[in-house]
């Protein structure tokens, strides 16, 4: 095993992370990491027998168990049952924005950021152009508030499952100190779209007069479905483990006489496991190697490290490279802080509040960006950013005073 061949290879993986793909290669972040830790057993840098050791499975379990949830509350009709009751609320923009903004932030700290903007979105361009109004503020709007939203639990997006984890921080405890900056976060979200789009959210706006939608959704599966998801909350409540209570009621939603379980599966986001399987190969190679110990040995930033400096750090890693590669880049460093539950909770928030900065910060905001040009609305990055850049400097500036003044 050499150090530096395994540095190489990991710089060279988490570039091509980075970009997307690689230039003439039919590539994607997936099959880029698959490609890393391919190259790490081929040179000897891991041996074949370590994979399984570097696999975290309550994380890879969790993820697993959440599509499962997800899956059902989508072909019960959940999701579109709250975008109709949402559209029933208000025909003022700037109400509508608000109620937006609130049920997407709350139904992605419970439900994962990702499966909330592809829900939506095809709702949101449909309602926006059926009464004549420009959706980009309304799909910006849910794209940061189902990321900020997401903050607010361990459950609410890949980074934090894997925080979770690592951290052995409960359900309720990440969700009592995190909440709060989540929910003023939000209202952040309401003011740059109000400050940046006047004319759109006028006072006296009203949308026009509506069509009448259709809900397609079955009572007894939904039903089902609640009451399995509100034990769940229970459970995390009382302080069981977050992957062994997901699984279990991912397995008693998998009971029954309605639902083939093909039609489960088909709604996986496979390449996200696969993804997560191959990247944890891939920084356990920097462990097993030495490479992260001697870091922290060299530069001492487990002991200089503040909230406000490991914010930054994060925050930049996390637009290099993405949230999730950057949580498991970060993961040594932040066990070796002085109060490793405030590092924790700083790692979680500001790589999940990192993702509104650009249009290509987050997964989420890639899917409701293509999911809106299949419908002829162009979101473009600078369209984007303008309101991301503002909407991420408050929220972060919120979240560094938070986790200073009550938890650091």
């Amino acid at each position: 095993m050499n150090p530096w061949v395994t540095l190489i290879i990991v710089a060279i993986t988490y570039l091509g992370i980075a970009i997307g793909h690689w230039p003439r290669l039919k590539t994607n972040r997936t099959t880029i990491a698959l490609m890393g830790a391919g190259l790490l057993l081929v040179t000897g840098q891991i041996q074949f027998d370590q994979i399984g050791s570097f696999l975290d499975l309550d994380t890879l379990i969790l993820l697993f168990s959440m599509m499962i949830i997800n899956a059902n509350l989508r072909l019960a009709g959940f999701f579109e049952l709250a975008a109709n009751r949402l559209l029933r609320l208000t025909r003022n923009p700037r109400h509508f924005l608000a109620l937006e903004i609130l049920l997407m932030g709350v139904l992605s700290a419970f439900f994962l950021n990702d499966t909330i903007c592809l829900m939506f979105t095809p709702f949101l361009l449909e309602l926006m152009l059926a009464a004549r109004r420009n959706p980009i503020p309304y799909l910006i709007a849910l794209a940061t508030a189902a990321n900020i939203g997401s903050a607010a639990t361990l459950t609410g997006n890949p980074q934090n499952m894997i925080i979770g984890v690592a951290s052995g921080i409960s359900w309720l405890q990440f969700a009592a100190a995190l909440t709060p900056l989540a929910l003023l976060s939000l209202g952040g979200i309401w003011g740059v779209l109000i400050l940046f789009y006047p004319q759109e959210f006028a006072r006296r706006n009203l949308f026009d007069i509506l069509p009448a939608t259709e809900v397609r959704y079955y009572p007894w599966h939904l039903t089902k479905c609640l009451i399995i998801i509100g034990g769940l909350l229970l459970a995390f409540l009382l302080g069981a483990p977050v992957a062994f209570a997901a699984f279990l009621a991912a397995c008693a939603l998998l009971f029954t006489r309605r639902v083939q379980p093909e039609s489960v599966f088909a709604e996986f986001d496979w390449s996200l496991l696969v993804f997560f399987a191959a990247l944890f190969i891939v920084t356990g190679s920097l462990e097993v190697s030495g490479l992260t110990n001697r870091l922290l040995e060299l530069t001492h930033l487990n002991e200089q490290v503040n909230v406000f400096s490991f914010s930054a750090i994060t925050v930049l890693l996390s637009n290099l490279v993405s949230n999730v590669p950057a949580v498991l880049l970060l993961r040594p460093l932040t066990a070796s802080l002085p109060n490793p539950t405030a590092g924790w909770l700083t790692l979680a928030s500001a790589s999940t509040l990192a993702g509104n900065l650009t249009l290509l910060g987050s997964v989420a905001n890639l899917i409701v960006a293509e999911s809106a040009l299949r419908r002829d609305v162009k979101l473009t990055f600078w369209e984007y950013t303008r309101t991301g850049a503002l909407v991420t400097l408050i929220s972060l500036l919120i979240s560094t005073l938070w986790i200073a003044l009550f938890i650091w």
